[in-house]
């Protein structure tokens, strides 16, 4: 099993591919997000550093970035492969990749770009609801997708809730940003002829393009 690169704009179906694969491939699932969330709560220098960058929204530096996935990556559990999440995001932070890798001798792997189009992102996000409680989740906009009662948690029966930041304007801004950041990494990766683009319509049907290019 080799390592995988997920490119995926906002509500492209990242975070539920990227649970098949580690529950089915049992592929170590990196997060940079979580990363630096875990890394913030130590006692040190650095913890206190990221710790003020999260709370003002200031970007962490790409060198604290890359210590951090540095040490990840050497964990016993990155051996069988794995899933990075929420990096690289520009093209400098992608050489910086390359070079680590080289370093500590990993394979790039797949770098799998989910399209979705815009349309359909928006239903996803502006219809998305979420259950407090279990954690559940469903969309009032998308038949197959809608709790049996609506506003009502099929699993516990909680009432649903909404995040507030799930918008027509935020979304808007989120996706077109993400497109245009993003434009430079894919021409990247698609030059060196790792770049996979795998269509985000259906949950079940893109997981099984996804698992076809790792098999071959």
């Amino acid at each position: 099993m080799k390592n995988i690169i997920f490119i995926a704009p906002p509500a492209a179906g990242k975070g539920t591919q990227s649970t098949l694969l580690k529950e089915k491939y049992c592929l170590a699932h990196i997060s940079t997000g979580d990363l630096l969330r875990k890394a913030s709560l130590e006692e040190n220098e650095r913890g206190h550093y990221i710790k003020d960058c999260l709370k003002s929204g200031k970007l962490v530096s790409d060198e604290i970035t890359l210590d951090l996935l540095t040490e990840r990556l050497k964990q016993e559990d990155c051996k069988n492969g794995f899933i990075l999440d929420g990096f690289p995001r520009n093209l400098d932070q992608v050489l910086a990749y390359e070079k680590l890798l080289e370093e500590l001798q990993i394979d790039l792997g797949y770098v799998i770009f989910l399209s979705v189009p815009k349309e359909l992102a928006e239903k996803r996000i502006l219809g998305r609801e979420t259950c407090p409680d279990c954690g559940a989740v469903f969309n009032d906009q998308i038949e197959g997708s809608k709790p049996k009662v609506p506003g009502i948690c099929d699993v516990c029966g909680t009432h649903l809730t909404k995040r507030k930041d799930d918008n027509l304007e935020t979304f808007s801004i989120r996706y077109d940003t993400y497109m245009e950041h993003t434009k430079p990494l894919i021409d990247h990766f698609e030059k060196l002829g790792v770049l996979y683009t795998v269509p985000s319509i259906d949950r079940d049907e893109t997981f099984k393009m996804i698992e076809k290019i790792i098999k071959d």
